[in-house]
């Protein structure tokens, strides 16, 4: 490891985790958005700096109370942890921009201080997950991230957002028992927790039942986490039911950061091993991304709600990621960190436009947007923009990480996987088109009162992701070449 010790890594985690306390002291809706906002843009500007340097100084650390791992607890920041924290950070930048008038319409004023609060703390828990160096450590930071998501979704003004509540925390709580049983068996047979430490120490027993076992319940665990088809069944409600504006942050971050763990025990802990040569599961995931594909753009086609239309979408998309770790090389892994990157831009955006229709009307099923797109021209053309980026239209980012993937499975022989991604997102024109057809080819209904006006805080942050959809997808260098890398520095554990 390159001995360059940051404490700007440990600064990430603690300005959000120190702000949340400070929001319910303040018990001030205005004050606590505030502090929220000058938080969640000063770790926007931490993150690009910390990714800046990485161009010169491959990895960086931060000891806890100065004790060397594996005594103490170890940040560490390389590529794929840098190019996390930065999607982490924009949608957290952008989503707080976006809070302010979103959250007074659709929460109770009495609870929006403890809104922020929330905020603050899954920001900071998502960021810790992507830095962290310790599999336990990681393990609470997925914990306090989960715990706020619980509390963001039941905020929402629906009943249904409780029971949606309740059954994400009931998943999530099993997810997180099969990690840390996981993390349980793999210390019980090293004595360590440390990752680096891990990798080293595995290769002499990978062979052993207890690691086994160990690989299987982390795995499961963190499909659940990720929403892995079929242990995404808490995923819909949650994001059809929470605030907008929460939607908007966990659909575009957290099943990211899960995706992270995913690649960081496979590629990192048991980056030695090589857990697709030894183990098998690379048939097992490339059977859940297939299924996740088609099962789940196959429901959004039938749903009603938007927000459900979208949440089932994400499942999807999620396939399509895990498609390319499933891949097992470094195009299919660059493709799918790619993909990871982009759907966090395409889907901000469309829960950003459905939150700015539901601001303005209440909108949220097909019916609500007959006529949508003379009523607020704007707004949808964010969605639309989102919409072809989903479907993988050139010029936007889907079709550039769709193509990686394409060419990846092409790369690896693998000629009837390239098909079926083809195949499965002419399957997202038919849920877009169901849209973009009520809201442009139906008049507006006779009687139906004018929208009320969106403030800029909620078109601006719409429009930035819908421009770095446009931008990413016409200049996809910059995104492409931190995908690459991060793809292979990972690489580099096999």
């Amino acid at each position: 490891m390159t001995d360059a010790s940051n404490p700007l890594l440990i600064l990430l985690v603690i300005l959000p985790l120190m702000a949340a306390p400070v929001c319910v002291l303040m018990r001030n809706a205005v004050a606590a958005w505030s502090l929220s906002l000058v938080v969640a843009w000063a770790v926007l500007g931490i993150s690009i700096k910390l990714l800046m340097e990485l161009n010169t100084t491959p990895t960086m650390y931060y000891r806890i109370g100065g004790w060397d791992a594996p005594w103490g607890i170890e940040y560490v920041l390389d590529p794929v942890g840098g190019f996390v924290i930065l999607i982490v950070a924009v949608i957290g930048a952008l989503s707080m921009t976006y809070a302010k008038a979103s959250i007074e319409k659709e929460i109770p004023s009495e609870r929006i201080y403890l809104f922020y609060a929330m905020m603050m703390l899954c920001l900071s828990g998502l960021l810790g997950i992507a830095i962290t160096g310790d599999a336990f450590n990681l393990f609470v930071f997925l914990e306090i991230s989960s715990l706020s998501s619980y509390v963001l979704i039941s905020l929402g003004r629906d009943r249904r957002a409780l029971s949606s509540a309740f059954k994400y925390l009931v998943m999530g709580t099993i997810g997180a028992t099969f990690y840390i049983i996981g993390v349980g068996m793999m210390y019980m047979m090293t004595g360590t927790l440390n990752m680096a430490d891990l990798s080293t120490i595995l290769p002499t027993i990978a062979d052993t039942r207890t690691i086994m076992a160990a690989l299987a319940f982390l795995t499961v665990g963190i499909s659940l986490k990720l929403a892995l088809f079929p242990l995404h069944m808490w995923l819909p409600g949650a994001y059809a039911f929470a605030p907008s504006v929460v939607t908007v942050f966990l659909a575009a971050t957290a099943t990211k950061v899960s995706l992270y763990v995913l690649l960081r025990i496979f590629y990192t802990v048991f980056g030695n091993v090589d857990v697709f040569a030894t183990f098998p599961i690379q048939p097992l995931l490339m059977t859940m991304a297939l299924a996740a594909m088609f099962v789940a753009s196959l429901a959004a086609i039938w749903q009603h709600n938007i927000k459900r239309m979208l949440a089932y979408s994400s499942v999807a998309q999620i396939g399509y990621m895990v498609l390319g770790v499933a891949i097992a090389s470094e195009a299919g892994l660059t493709g799918g960190i790619l993909h990871l990157f982009n759907h966090a831009l395409m889907k901000g955006a469309l829960f950003m436009a459905v939150g700015a229709m539901v601001f303005a009307t209440g909108a949220v099923t097909l019916k609500d947007l007959e006529g949508m797109g003379r009523r607020m021209p704007l707004v949808m053309a964010a969605f639309v923009v989102g919409g072809l980026s989903l479907i993988g239209v050139p010029l936007t980012v889907g079709f550039v990480s769709k193509w990686v993937l394409v060419s990846a499975a092409l790369d690896a022989g693998m000629w009837p996987l390239a098909a079926l991604i083809l195949a499965s997102s002419l399957l997202a024109i038919v849920y877009v088109w169901r849209v973009v057809e009520v809201a442009y080819l139906r008049p507006v209904p006779e009687g139906a009162p004018a929208p009320a006006q969106v403030p800029l805080s909620m078109l601006l942050p719409m429009w930035a992701l819908a421009l770095m959809t446009l931008w990413f997808g016409i200049n996809a260098t910059l995104s492409t070449d931190l995908a690459t890398q991060a793809a292979r520095n990972l690489m580099g554990g096999l």
